[in-house]
């Protein structure tokens, strides 16, 4: 019996309007056999959460250029908590200071990638990050 795909929600909130970085990270992990659900551009830490939840979501990668990294990850976060889903992975990428990663961590991030990361890096960190979830679980796919 096949292990069901990992599924996982690319996310880009707020203002920002790039998403080349998204579009990049969303087709690799695509590639890797992943289902990856796309919000699009400047979606609401409520429309995040919602879609994640909707759609039976492994993990919200979420992709920040425009600085306020600390208080998207914290919202989306709690609000996880708040509706039963804090098993959901949340992870990052974009230009976020290195200073500040470490309080994304405490926040609840699981993992923060930063410009010129390789994309097999983020493959491998979820699936890694995926298979514990599920083994923790006791789900097998």
């Amino acid at each position: 019996m096949m292990d069901r795909k990992i599924r996982v929600v690319v996310a880009k909130p707020g203002l920002d309007g790039h998403d080349r970085g998204a579009k990049v990270i969303a087709r690799a992990f695509r590639d890797a056999g992943m289902e990856v659900i796309y919000t699009g551009l400047r979606q609401t830490p409520e429309q995040i959460v919602q879609t994640a939840i909707q759609e039976d979501a492994d993990a919200i990668g979420i992709s920040i250029l425009s600085g306020a990294h600390e208080h998207y990850f914290k919202v989306i976060v709690e609000m996880l908590k708040e509706r039963g889903a804090g098993d959901i992975i949340v992870f990052g990428g974009g230009v976020i200071p290195e200073s500040d990663v470490p309080r994304l961590l405490e926040l609840g991030a699981g993992a923060i990638f930063g410009p010129g990361t390789p994309t097999s890096e983020c493959i491998k960190w979820l699936e890694e990050a995926v298979a514990k979830k599920r083994e923790k679980e006791g789900v097998n796919g």
